[in-house]
């Protein structure tokens, strides 16, 4: 992982949009999630969009563990 801390603002600049990676914060870590399919584009199929901070989704989903396994991590994440 790297040392780059992410904001709120600066999460949002990577929403997997117009060449953008698409990175999730979760329980304070972000996440590359572009190389995962249901991510593509920055949209998840269930109506959720990169470039946020997705815990409580996460907290609720059963797909949590096998999905963060697959992605990079790529900094911090401070409210």
């Amino acid at each position: 992982m790297t040392d780059k801390v992410f904001t709120k603002e600066t999460l949002a600049q990577y929403n997997g949009q117009d060449g953008q990676p698409a990175y999730v914060a979760v329980d304070g870590v972000v996440y590359d999630l572009s190389a995962i399919a249901p991510w593509q584009g920055g949209k998840h199929f269930k109506g959720l969009t990169a470039g946020r901070d997705l815990s409580e989704f996460f907290a609720k989903s059963h797909h949590t563990p096998a999905t963060l396994k697959q992605a990079v991590q790529v900094g911090t994440y401070q409210a």
